[in-house]
């Protein structure tokens, strides 16, 4: 273990870092690139928004299943292994969604894409922290978050300015040189710095993970837009195998994922909050874009512009809720941004045919505004309950839950506004007008946001009993 820890100071740290930050950047950037031009590719491909939003809850699904499975890849593979692997399926996840004919070569794409990036965030973090001393950590984690924070706010905006100059296929074709030179790059600066121990693989358990959480994602897609049972036999079936997860994780010697975790109260209070939080954010931030160029008939480069307010002050104000949270605890800082996040989504409930651009940038900036004084602290305080050993079985479950949560989220509001939609063009006079098929998409937002706000209420009462918890060394 020594001569391990000699190696990893002894290593370049700086080229190392460039070569993760790369990563990071090309993967998140990618993630939040497709969400402005979803409402195009809808009319593109002929499809409805129900089936459009599988390109982003695929995509999350993907990444959610595959974070606890990183854990286990690591100590199999050597750093460089993890990496390249990642990053080259990446790149043809890219290739293949740049070529793609129709729908379903691009959501393949979109899928393989998805197994490079659920490969490659667990594995920068713990890259990280295993290449810097504890007192170095702080600042290099830094970066990494400042990468994480950019990439949200130029990918609207950049992906808007693209599909109004050009076709929503350079949203792909542009990527494609950086992760090129990610690959060159990491090749000749990256180096092992984990220790392959190569414990025991619980197949059963990868594909309980796998089955369950996607027959409840695509379960949730077909009920919230239809009452067929196929929706709920999904469900059923999905939480069947999570159920069995479960039992097997207290069942075997060497779990997938510790859940004692969840014996913790706090820890299993912030899941919760967690799961509700990231459904509303991400359904949000799919639905706005369909709203805002379909009803408000804005381009895609202005509904970015639209949107980057909100995004550059979460960014800004993450690490001030940091600080907040260490001065006051949990509670101060948590409940004023869930009233925000609240007061935000009873303004969207309230949008028409003739809400104002200010008004959607005024709700837009309240909700990430309350984002930003709600998730790390949240996080924090339920991480800062556990043991230190439990610690990286609690970081999997929160970033499984928030990508999983994301993707029903996605999926279950997206239907929800389609059969509302549907359900106002049933009764209307003139189910052809234009004027009442823009009606039905307000119907349908205003049905969304109004459960939504319901939600929001639900985890603010549930953010009063969050409590600061002696950290454990």
């Amino acid at each position: 273990m020594n001569k391990r820890v000699q190696e990893v100071s002894g290593m370049k740290r700086g080229p190392m870092l460039t070569a993760l930050l790369i990563g990071a950047f090309v993967a998140f950037l990618n993630e939040n690139l497709l969400a402005n031009a979803l409402p195009g590719l809808m009319r593109e491909f002929n499809v409805a928004a129900a089936t459009i939003q599988w390109l982003s809850t695929g995509y999350m699904l993907v990444i959610g299943v595959l974070v606890p499975v990183t854990a286990l890849l690591q100590q199999w593979f050597t750093t460089r292994q993890m990496f390249m692997s990642a990053m080259a399926l990446f790149l043809a996840g890219t290739c293949l969604c740049a070529v793609s004919p129709g729908f379903g070569i691009l959501l393949m794409g979109r899928v393989v894409q998805a197994c490079g990036t659920g490969l490659l965030i667990p594995l920068m973090m713990n890259t990280i922290l295993a290449l810097y001393p504890p007192e170095r950590r702080g600042a290099a984690m830094g970066l990494m978050g400042l990468v994480i924070m950019v990439a949200p706010v130029i990918g609207p905006a950049l992906s808007g300015l693209i599909i109004d100059t050009f076709h929503w296929r350079w949203l792909f074709y542009m990527v494609i040189p950086v992760a090129l030179f990610s690959i060159i790059y990491a090749f000749i600066y990256l180096k092992n710095v984990t220790e392959l121990t190569k414990p025991r693989v619980d197949l059963v358990s990868i594909v309980m993970s796998t089955v369950g959480f996607g027959c409840v994602t695509y379960g949730f897609s077909q009920t919230s837009v239809s009452l067929e049972p196929e929706g709920y036999g999904s469900i059923a079936i999905g939480s069947l195998f999570l159920l069995l997860l479960v039992w097997r994780q207290f069942m075997i010697k060497e779990p997938l994922i510790d859940l004692s975790v969840f014996r913790h109260p706090t820890f299993s209070l912030v899941a919760v909050l967690i799961v509700i939080l990231m459904m509303v954010l991400f359904a949000t931030t799919t639905l706005l874009p369909f709203y805002m160029q379909d009803v408000m008939k804005l381009t895609a480069f202005a509904t970015g512009l639209l949107l980057i307010p909100g995004n550059i002050l979460n960014g800004i104000l993450m690490p001030v809720s940091g600080k907040l949270f260490d001065k006051f605890g949990p509670r101060l800082v948590i409940v004023p941004g869930l009233f925000l996040i609240a007061i935000s989504l009873w303004l969207f409930a309230g949008i028409d045919s003739d809400t104002t651009q200010g008004s959607v940038l005024l709700g837009h900036v309240l909700l990430f505004l309350g984002m930003s004084f709600v998730v790390m602290p949240a996080q924090t305080a339920g991480l800062n309950q556990l043991p230190r050993h439990l610690v990286p079985h609690g970081t999997a479950i929160y970033n499984t839950l928030q990508q999983i949560a994301g993707g029903i989220g996605i999926a279950l509001f997206v239907g929800i506004m389609s059969s509302g939609a549907n359900r106002y063009l049933h009764h209307s006079l003139d189910p052809t007008a234009m004027h009442e098929k823009t009606q039905s998409m307000v119907f349908g937002l205003q049905t969304v946001f109004w459960i939504e706000f319901i939600l929001a209420i639900l985890i603010l009462v549930l953010g009063w009993f969050i409590k600061k918890s002696p950290e454990h060394n």
